[in-house]
């Protein structure tokens, strides 16, 4: 999972070092754990990686990120969100080294640093209004 956050313009990023020790930029994003939903999970990552307290509000989109061969691929659920309330001193997951706010354009000048492709066609399908209710997500726990 993944959140979008936009506030004048600018988007919530983190700044996180990969496996290979590059400096990238990605939406908050991560995985579910056992007995989350996919709503819990991107509100926890986004805490854990941002130090902000998110609220999804929509879903952007799925996406499914089929890498070169031999590599893993990512599926990718997106959301739509805010975020009301940042603690300066919490420490943030291990690999990420900051959250930052940049524009898309400030994005695109520096579009070698971006994680994936993921990271500007989810601010892009954002832009251009895609949203969906999340009532269209289903919980179900065995």
């Amino acid at each position: 999972m993944a959140a979008v956050v936009e506030h004048e313009g600018r988007f919530l990023l983190v700044e996180e070092h990969t496996a290979a020790g590059r400096l990238v930029f990605n939406q908050p994003a991560g995985h579910v754990e056992y007995g989350e939903s996919l709503l819990e999970a991107v509100a926890r990552e986004t805490l854990e990686e941002t130090a902000w307290r998110f609220t999804p509000q929509a879903l952007v989109g799925i996406y499914l990120w089929n890498r070169p061969a031999g590599q893993a691929g990512y599926l990718r659920v997106c959301f739509a969100g805010s975020v009301d309330a940042h603690d300066p001193e919490q420490a943030l997951d291990e690999g990420i080294e900051r959250a930052v706010w940049r524009s898309r354009q400030e994005l695109l000048a520096d579009e070698e640093r971006l994680r994936s492709p993921l990271v500007l066609q989810v601010i892009d399908d954002y832009l251009a209004g895609e949203r969906y209710p999340l009532s269209v997500l289903k919980f179900l726990l065995a």
